[in-house]
């Protein structure tokens, strides 16, 4: 007849007791020889961007009047979650298109029949030109910050981890 201490098992790593069941030592926290590997996990759906690498996701962030979109998918999708860089970037072009917004729906239309009345294109094309820069800047790998938006990018870039 068996009793407890002949069923009992020693840990490999420090030699404390160990249940036949247990996987990993209670005291030191080793893997057991001979435990059953845990489960494989359950395969996911392939979502739209798992191919999208994070600095191609970060330039899509500028791409005039779509940008938005891509900034928007990388704020929400798991995968980039840790990604800070891109994340910065995902604000940051954001608040370029917010930018856009308020010149072309705001600021244009009040120049337009009044004071400097030819101002609204010209700020919509330095715009545009910002974010052309910054998609080229960005998949070469550097980091702009752009003025005001650029610090308000990486406090909301920080303040998500």
């Amino acid at each position: 007849m068996a009793t407890l201490v002949d069923t009992m098992l020693f840990c490999s790593n420090c030699g404390g007791p160990v249940n036949p069941g247990d996987a990993f030592c209670g005291k030191c926290g080793t893997r057991q020889p001979g435990a059953a590997a845990p489960p494989p996990s359950a395969p996911r759906a392939a979502s739209a961007g798992d191919g999208l690498s994070p600095s191609t996701a970060s330039t899509l962030c500028y791409i005039p009047w779509f940008g938005w979109l891509a900034a928007i998918y990388v704020l929400a999708a798991e995968r980039f979650r840790r990604e800070r860089d891109a994340r910065f970037h995902a604000f940051q072009g954001l608040y370029l298109f917010v930018v856009w917004l308020i010149v072309d729906r705001v600021v244009a239309p009040i120049f337009r029949s009044g004071f400097l009345p030819g101002i609204g294109w010209p700020l919509r094309l330095a715009i545009i030109g910002t974010g052309i820069y910054m998609a080229i800047k960005t998949s070469q790998g550097q980091r702009v910050l752009l003025p005001v938006i650029g610090e308000l990018a990486e406090k909301s870039a920080n303040e998500q981890n």
